[in-house]
C-alpha cells in the first residue's frame, strides 16, 4: 500500500510538471503561429540549402 502512495505522488509530480512546461510554452508564444506550419511544406527550400554549402552541389 505504501508502494501505491509513492507512485501516485510521483505521477502527479511528473503531470505538474509537464503542465508547467506547457503553461510556459503558451505564455512564451510558442502557439503563436498557426498559420505558417501548415504551408510550410508547400515551399521547396533545395535552393536555399545549395546556395549556403557549395559542397552540396552534385554534378
Amino acid at each position: 500500500m505504501n508502494v501505491l502512495i509513492i507512485l501516485l505522488g510521483f505521477s502527479m509530480l511528473v503531470a505538474g510538471g509537464f503542465l508547467i512546461a506547457f503553461l510556459w510554452a503558451v505564455r512564451s508564444g510558442q502557439y503563436t503561429d498557426r498559420h505558417t506550419p501548415a504551408l510550410r511544406m508547400l515551399f521547396d527550400d533545395d535552393d536555399h540549402r545549395d546556395r549556403r554549402d557549395p559542397s552540396t552541389h552534385t554534378s
